[in-house]
């Protein structure tokens, strides 16, 4: 091992209880499923568990029928030696759109008096704006606010003229004088390879006070390596996720990771006689979600995303989009349309939403002709309105959105919350001849239709309102 890694242990963050169950069964595990092992899960010694966010809250309402708040309060008592943590996708929160600073403010004080200690905060842009309000607000709460940085990549490798090593170095350093206390480097798709692991972390470690942490994808076939070379390079925390929810678009698994720096001076200390235990249930659970995992390829990893750097969610999107058109014979058109889009839209990195901004817009341009239609997401995206992009648009989109949108094509420069007006009041007024929790009132106001139906389903009332 290098020198520069020191002789301090591995600090572990599991996620099978949120990303691990997420990327490979469609986010279905049941709280009923997790509390039953959770308990064996506290003796194993993570420095703390991604439980929460993400995915999880909006499938708990429109697929479990489970109250999402639950889970955290069930597992706080379930693990108390453990800290839990969630994905928060910063103004987004765990919705799909720009939410009013009251909701953000509301919904972080009300996670962290369901339980939860550690709040990743994301955005899809990488623009810290989109962070200010739910940074204030955990720090508020007296909780542990870490910021992360969304990886991408224009070329095969780390470099080129957008996203290189000072531009990662510059976020992280905006990110810390931000008040962050710990910075996540988010490698969505899997594209960080080792030796770019190697040059980041190092270069990072140099600049930033705060512990750093590596989270990263199976997809391409790299994780495992890239997370051993982050700990030769000083990374102070990995993600993992044990075994039998590792790889495929899931995570590295930490049993291998556990031996290979047994003995070392980054030795994890964990025990592995408890995870093979923890490992041997969720085998046995495992049965119950088979048919939301994809078994279309033998292949554990993606090979593909090594050429065209495309997340796995957001093949199956393109796939479905182009079914509903009788043109799925078309898309290897829209994986070679998909980066000239991006570089349009001034290189996005692909997670939610922008990948599903530009994964659309790839179709219609191969399916209608190259811009010839433009949704609604796209003119709002190229207005600012979902924050400031990594490299500027394209000027000849920009006239065509403004072209098409008229007046309704207004350029902001300013963080796109401060255009939102409150929503909790309306939010409580849409609820409250049936209820006044405050949980209950997040759920609506950040979904508004699902999650209204899922309220009165649990207040028993949905049979009623039909009639």
């Amino acid at each position: 091992m290098s020198n520069t890694a020191g002789r301090s242990p591995v600090k572990i963050t599991d996620v099978t209880f949120r990303d691990g169950h997420q990327s490979i069964f469609a986010t279905r595990m049941t709280t009923e499923d997790i509390a039953a092992i959770a308990p064996e899960m506290d003796k194993i010694g993570f420095c703390s568990m991604e439980v929460w966010g993400g995915a999880t809250f909006d499938v708990a309402t429109r697929f479990l029928n489970e109250d999402p708040w639950e889970r955290p309060l069930i597992l706080k008592k379930l693990m108390p030696n453990t800290p839990l943590q969630m994905l928060l996708r910063g103004q987004n929160l765990v919705g799909y759109r720009h939410y009013a600073d009251d909701v953000v403010e509301a919904f972080v004080k009300h996670s962290a008096e369901v339980g939860i200690d550690i709040f990743r905060v994301f955005d899809a842009l990488n623009d810290e704006r989109n962070m200010e309000t739910s940074v204030k607000a955990i720090k508020k709460a007296g909780k542990h606010a870490q910021l992360a940085i969304s990886y991408s990549l224009t070329e095969r490798k780390m470099g080129g003229p957008v996203f290189n090593l000072d531009y990662y170095v510059n976020k992280a350093k905006a990110l810390q004088d931000m008040g962050a206390d710990s910075i996540a480097i988010k490698d969505m798709a899997g594209l960080i390879a080792p030796y770019d692991a190697f040059t980041l972390v190092t270069a990072l470690k140099k600049v930033i006070r705060v512990p750093l942490q590596l989270h990263t994808h199976y997809s391409s076939g790299m994780a495992s390596m890239s997370c051993l070379k982050a700990v030769e390079a000083g990374i102070d925390i990995l993600d993992t996720c044990l075994a039998p929810f590792a790889l495929r678009s899931s995570h590295p698994a930490i049993e291998p990771l556990l031996v290979a720096l047994e003995g070392t001076g980054r030795d994890t200390g964990l025990d592995l006689a408890q995870i093979i235990k923890v490992d041997d249930y969720l085998e046995s659970i495992a049965p119950k979600y088979k048919e939301f995992m994809n078994q279309t390829t033998l292949s554990v990893i993606d090979a593909g995303v090594l050429v065209h750097q495309i997340p796995g969610g957001m093949i199956s999107n393109l796939v479905s989009q182009l079914k509903q058109s009788n043109a799925l014979h078309r898309i290897k058109e829209v994986y070679e349309e998909m980066p000239r889009v991006r570089k349009d839209l001034g290189y996005p990195p692909l997670v939610t939403p922008t990948s599903q901004i530009v994964g659309t817009q790839a179709v219609q341009n191969v399916l209608v002709g190259r811009y010839k239609m433009i949704s609604k997401q796209v003119a709002e995206y190229c207005c600012g309105l979902y924050g400031r992009p990594p490299a500027p648009i394209n000027p000849e989109v920009m006239a065509l959105v403004q072209k098409y949108y008229k007046k309704n094509a207004n350029l902001i420069d300013c963080r796109p919350a401060d255009l939102l007006k409150p929503e909790m009041d309306a939010a409580r007024d849409s609820v409250n001849d049936f209820t006044t929790d405050m949980g209950d009132i997040l759920i609506a106001a950040i979904y508004p239709m699902t999650g209204i139906a899922f309220l009165k389903k649990k207040y028993g009332i949905e049979s009623a309102a039909a009639n």
